[in-house]
């Protein structure tokens, strides 16, 4: 099925791989900058939630941007504009500017808004029975991206006088070759009154069951395996005393744990259904709670960090392959921006809060926090099988 995938998904996941590669290096940069530049230790975390705050808040717009002006032109306006966010962030770490870091890395965010719009457009390409195969494809470019971020981060560290500078003047050079590649992506021909009837209100579509265990459990997966994410490199490198090299070693598993499913999601969609692949995603949550609250030893943080990112996956793409059969063609630009808004939304929330919970309460407690919430999106997807 992968091979009879068209050039789009599949240029879409290269340029996911260069380009995605800004969230593994916030990820595991920013916080260690954070902690060096913060005025307080609670704010160490900052420029990582700025980028998920960032993502949020552009979301909504971005996906406005490729209703108005087309997809390949949009990638392309917000990948040049990368290229001097992360200049921009080389330039504050060289002056030890905390706050102009963490404004670097909210305007980040408008990267990986238009990012996350590639399993769109990868969806547009295909026929219906191709979706989740190319949803999937697009996110194995994640992949690469959780080698190279971090390999970037640590090759560039030294380069330059200054420690991280020569981090982020690389990955302006990963935006390029993104753009590059993008130049040979053709717009999708959606026809959008083949489904039949007008567009319908946003409070109609949103009736539908169906429509908020997708979108929910995109936000869910998101706010659990963000809250989670963002804590570990504190708590391993700064609390626990554990290596850099260990900590990167962690979040490198954990982000090729996040994409590597990928290559079976599509068939489990078929052999188990939406709604028990989102389940078992769900259960990968609950072991990996269980597991990081066991103890503080390398071997719980790898083990507990790579099912969060299975659960992240199956939750993710589960409800990815959901959200088409919601909504019209007419439909999906706004069905996508409300899905955007409120998944980022959530992860944003999640991202803020990791860094104050983690030093105020400790990394057991903040485990603790995420059963609630995964227990409702449990209830929200077994209601929605039953019924």
């Amino acid at each position: 099925m992968f091979t009879s995938l068209p050039k789009n998904v599949w240029l879409l996941a290269i340029s996911q791989a260069l380009i995605m590669s800004v969230n593994s290096m916030v990820v595991f940069a920013g916080g260690l900058v954070g902690t060096n530049l913060a005025p307080a230790e609670k704010l160490s975390t900052l420029p990582v939630a700025a980028t998920v705050v960032g993502t949020a808040a552009s979301a909504v717009p971005v996906t406005m941007l490729m209703k108005r002006i087309g997809r390949k032109k949009s990638f392309q306006i917000i990948l040049a504009f990368s290229v001097l966010v992360s200049l921009l962030a080389s330039f504050a770490i060289h002056n030890s500017s905390f706050y102009l870091f963490t404004f670097s890395t909210f305007l980040f965010g408008i990267t990986a808004a238009c990012v996350m719009q590639f399993r769109f457009a990868a969806m547009e390409s295909v026929s219906e029975e191709l979706i989740p195969n190319a949803a999937s494809t697009v996110l194995l470019g994640g992949i690469a991206a959780a080698f190279i971020g971090p390999e970037v981060a640590v090759f560039g560290k030294d380069l330059l006088a200054t420690e991280f500078v020569g981090s982020f003047v690389l990955l302006s050079v990963l935006f390029a070759l993104g753009f590059i590649v993008l130049t040979g992506f053709k717009n999708a021909n959606v026809q959008v009154d083949e489904a039949g009837g007008e567009p319908r209100d946003l409070k109609v579509i949103s009736k539908q069951a169906a429509f908020w265990v997708a979108i929910l459990g995109g936000a869910i997966g998101y706010a659990v395996m963000s809250f989670i994410m963002t804590a570990t490199p504190v708590s391993m490198h700064v609390i626990d005393g554990h290596s850099l090299t260990d900590t990167k070693w962690v979040i490198q598993s954990h982000i090729v744990a996040m994409f590597l499913p990928s290559l079976v999601t599509a068939w489990l969609i078929k052999k188990m259904g939406i709604a028990n692949m989102m389940l078992t995603g769900l259960a990968a949550f609950l072991a990996c709670i269980a597991i990081a609250y066991s103890g503080h030893m390398l071997g719980n943080y790898w083990v507990a960090l790579i099912l969060l990112g299975i659960g992240w996956n199956f939750l993710f793409i589960g409800g990815t392959a959901l959200l088409p059969a919601i909504y019209r063609p007419a439909e999906r630009f706004k069905v996508q921006a409300v899905n955007e808004f409120v998944v980022f939304g959530t992860q944003a929330l999640a991202a803020l809060s990791a860094g104050w919970v983690v030093f105020s309460v400790g990394w057991e407690l903040l485990l603790l926090t995420t059963i609630p919430v995964i227990a409702v999106q449990a209830i929200l997807i077994i209601r929605w099988r039953l019924h």
